[in-house]
């Protein structure tokens, strides 16, 4: 099975920058899409940005042109770079890492990491 480890998130103003880490360990097999959710208190978990084995990219509209998400194949880890945070990016992230094969399909997530941006 894989295992996601996060880090970088904490605390921010509005207006600044934080850049999350996500490491997939334990993989026996190649993952296709890695990702990043966040979930607000009250709030449903939205997709916040993807990112295929090929480098092809999907973004939520609300942080197209703040966010950048990469991806290093060889250490199989995603980022998330976040700029010109703001307030409303408050919410818990969670990393994301599918496998879709004929048959079956895998998910795993991480943990979740806590960013908090005041105003």
């Amino acid at each position: 099975q894989v295992q996601l480890v996060e880090s970088g998130g904490g605390l921010v103003q509005a207006g600044g920058s934080l850049r999350l880490s996500c490491a997939a360990s334990g993989s026996r097999f190649s993952i296709n899409v890695m990702g990043w959710y966040r979930q607000a208190p009250g709030k449903q978990r939205e997709l916040v940005a993807a990112v295929t084995s090929g480098g092809s990219t999907n973004y939520a509209d609300s942080v197209k042109g703040r966010f950048t998400i990469s991806r290093d194949n060889a250490k199989n880890t995603v980022y998330l770079e976040m700029n010109s945070l703001k307030p409303e990016d408050t919410a818990v992230y969670y990393c994301n890492a599918e496998k879709q094969t004929s048959r079956n399909r895998y998910v795993y997530w991480g943990q979740g990491t806590q960013v908090t941006v005041s105003s």
